[in-house]
């Protein structure tokens, strides 16, 4: 489940897994697959420049229509836009304690993939971190550090459910290790555990 974090440029702001059976996450109208976030992550971790600037390739959905309503899908009622067509494939479990993030949903991708291609358009948006003031973009959006280290501990912890019996995919395993051997100081104090 998506939860709000706090952006410097934005406001409060959407991010996270919507789905328990796929591995997309969401920024606001931004959707990319958690295995290239963390891929992207731990590249950024092996960097110490400044800037630092790179692009990351995700979709955007730019109409709420398109996008779908995210609690009405869960209750299977609204089962319009993207949204609407993940739980189509994949209902909102029946017991509230199926509700965990499956550790196996990037198998999913080819078909969310495809799926998300009827409702997005894929694009590069830039990523920059400003170590100076802290200040770390993701195409529009822009974070302080320690904004920007609860989007990967979100990811670290599996969001909102957790990951399923607390097994983590071997990508968010490696991200962890990339951080925790970093000396790109946007890491700093940032725990995973």
């Amino acid at each position: 489940m998506p939860l709000e974090f706090q952006s410097i440029s934005h406001g409060k702001i959407a991010f996270g897994f919507f789905n328990i059976e796929t591995d997309m996450i969401l920024l606001n109208q931004y959707f990319l697959f958690a295995n290239d976030f963390c891929d992207d992550i731990a590249q950024t971790a092996k960097e110490n420049k400044e800037p630092y600037q790179t692009s990351w390739e995700i979709y955007l959905i730019e109409h709420r229509a398109d996008m779908g309503h995210l609690m009405g899908a869960i209750y299977g009622i609204d089962l319009r836009g993207f949204i609407g067509e993940v739980y189509k494939l994949f209902p909102f479990p029946k017991h509230p304690e199926d509700f965990k993030q499956n550790p196996g949903g990037f198998k999913n991708r080819i078909l969310i993939d495809e799926l998300i291609q009827k409702f997005a358009k894929r694009l590069n948006i830039s990523f920059v971190i400003h170590q100076k003031d802290d200040k770390i973009g993701i195409g529009e959006y822009f974070f302080d550090r320690t904004s920007f280290q609860e989007l990967i501990k979100y990811i670290w912890l599996g969001g909102f459910p957790r990951w399923k019996n607390d097994i983590r995919p071997e990508y968010v395993l490696a991200m962890k290790g990339m951080i925790e051997q970093s000396q790109n100081h946007i890491f700093d104090g940032l725990i995973l555990k």
